[in-house]
This record gives C-alpha cells, structure tokens and sequence, in this order.
C-alpha cells in the first residue's frame, strides 16, 4: 500500500513543493511546528530511515542540507532543526524546522493553523531563495 509520501510523489495529493530532484523532494508541512517546516523524503518509499541504503541515506542528508540553507536564508530564525522521528507516516523522512528556541522543536506541542494561501506564499518564499 502507498503511503501519502508516494501518493505526493506520485502527483496525487498536491503539496507545496520547495525542491525536487530525481531522488528526493521537499515539500512544507501542512501542519508545521513553524512556519517554514518542511519534510524531506526519498522517492523510494522505505518505512524505516535507517533501513535505507548508506549512499541513499547519505544522498538524503546531503539534500536535506541544501534545502536546510535555503529554509534559513528565507525565514527568520537562529537555526533550521533537524528531526527524524518516522513514527506518523511509513515513508523515510526528515522535519526540517526553523527554529529560534529549542520549544520550537516540540512535537506535543501546537501545530500551527496556516490557511493554504499562506503555504502557497512560505513555499514560493523559500524556493526563490
């Protein structure tokens, strides 16, 4: 069965992409932790990060940087967070969130309500980057 992640790769559920390349995309979070929050994953679908191949895995982290550099040079914060949990959904990803403190990484916490439009204008925000 495919996960949401393949159904998004798949152009089956719109997302509001960051980047792609032949291997990954990054997309935002629909119900992000900060505005900003974005989820990196393999095209592969692999429910498990650390059963991923070393080389893909590496090429994942490699990605994921870059997207990291353009989430922090388009919205204020001191750093972009890193977090691999794969506990929600049965697809290999990363949560890739700006942060100012280290609350803002708290996943029991709030989600933020952000209305599509605002998605649409944070995902075109950091793309341009």
């Amino acid at each position: 069965m495919s996960s949401i992640f393949s159904k998004i790769i798949n152009g089956e559920i719109p997302c509001h992409k960051i980047a792609e390349d032949d291997k990954h995309l990054a997309f935002l979070d629909i119900t992000p932790l900060a505005k900003g929050h974005t989820l990196v994953i393999p095209k592969i679908e692999t429910d498990y990060v650390f059963d991923m191949a070393d080389t893909d895995l590496a090429d994942l982290i490699v990605f994921s940087k870059k997207v990291a550099l353009l989430i922090k040079e388009a919205i204020p914060c001191k750093k972009v967070g890193v977090s691999i949990i794969g506990l929600e959904v049965p697809h290999a990803h990363i949560h890739l969130i700006p942060m100012n403190s280290i609350s803002d990484m708290n996943f029991s916490g709030p989600k933020l309500q952000v209305s599509n439009d605002e998605l649409a204008e944070i995902s075109s925000l950091i793309r341009k980057s």
